[in-house]
């Protein structure tokens, strides 16, 4: 039976690309599909899930949200293009009216008891505020799985927080507190998967609706990275979280204490893991501190060469 997901995501390239690759595993079913503010702005990140799902044509539709309003500036332009898919345009997606996405999370947990996986992909808004609707959420949901924060590495917002930490601080530590236990997937293991131009030129089964939009978007990627970053391809950070859930044992990781600064000048947003002999609390996440790299490349070659 395939394993049901929601997917939290403020549609940049690799989100698109973890999404693609989501809708077209069958061992998952993705039943919700929630955007947030992130990358793009929230009325963006809204349109963008309309257009993936539009585009990706999935056999069986997810349920989509709206992306919560926000207090924060979401931008990523300079490395995911403007609208967040590199600069390219496509034919707008019917809107529907929804439901906020928080609400959504929330109906879709109940609906499947202990059946749900989250997987987080933007900041955490939606998921903080998912638990200040419904305190017993933790207990009917399977699992969550949290792209964000940095540990050993440095910043990609600041010198010590992760961009998805760092534009929300105040949720993240609410995350950490509502006891949901996630395996948080911090940039100490997403750096490890970088998508050369080579990988491009040899994405498979190119006439498929997945290879053909990525195709599209992610030459952006590439170029921005090497510019901001000086690197040889584009690191597919929340591919991470898809394939976590998706192929076993491919991310290892510790339980530790974690908490979130907030209020630091110089470190707003960064993700606090205490490693100490007596932590101030006792573990609250798994973080992820290695990545079976080869496994997760021979995943998506699998999953793309059969996307329709």
């Amino acid at each position: 039976m395939p394993r049901k997901v929601v997917i939290v995501a403020d549609p940049g390239i690799d989100t698109t690309f973890a999404v693609a690759l989501a809708l077209n595993d069958p061992s998952l079913e993705v039943v919700g599909l929630l955007p947030t503010a992130g990358n793009v702005s929230a009325e963006q990140a809204t349109a963008n899930v309309h257009t993936l799902i539009d585009v990706f044509d999935p056999p069986k539709w997810p349920k989509l949200g709206s992306a919560l309003p926000v207090r924060y500036d979401a931008d990523g332009t300079a490395l995911h293009g403007p609208g967040g898919f590199g600069g390219v345009t496509f034919p707008s997606a019917t809107r529907h009216t929804l439901h906020p996405a928080d609400k959504v999370l929330c109906e879709l947990a109940h609906e499947h008891p202990r059946q749900i996986t989250v997987i987080n992909l933007g900041p955490l808004t939606t998921l903080a505020t998912a638990l200040d609707r419904d305190p017993v959420l933790p207990a009917v949901l399977d699992q969550t799985v949290i792209i964000g924060g940095c540990w050993r590495e440095p910043g990609n917002a600041g010198p010590a927080a992760e961009f998805h930490i760092h534009l929300d601080p105040d949720a993240a530590k609410r995350v950490f507190a509502g006891e949901l236990n996630p395996l948080l997937i911090p940039l100490d293991a997403t750096r490890k998967l970088i998508f050369s131009p080579r990988d491009l030129l040899d994405l498979p089964n190119p006439d498929s609706r997945a290879c053909q939009f990525l195709r599209q978007i992610v030459p952006f990627g590439i170029r921005a990275s090497s510019n901001l970053y000086g690197i040889e391809g584009f690191h597919l950070k929340d591919v991470l979280g898809v394939v976590a859930v998706a192929v076993a044992g491919c991310v290892s990781s510790e339980p530790h204490f974690v908490d979130v600064e907030t209020k630091g000048e110089l470190t707003r947003g960064m993700t606090v893991i205490d490693t100490r002999a007596n932590p101030t609390g006792p573990p609250n996440a798994r973080v992820a501190t290695g990545v079976a790299v080869a496994d997760v490349r021979a995943y998506i070659e699998r999953i793309l060469k059969a996307a329709h």
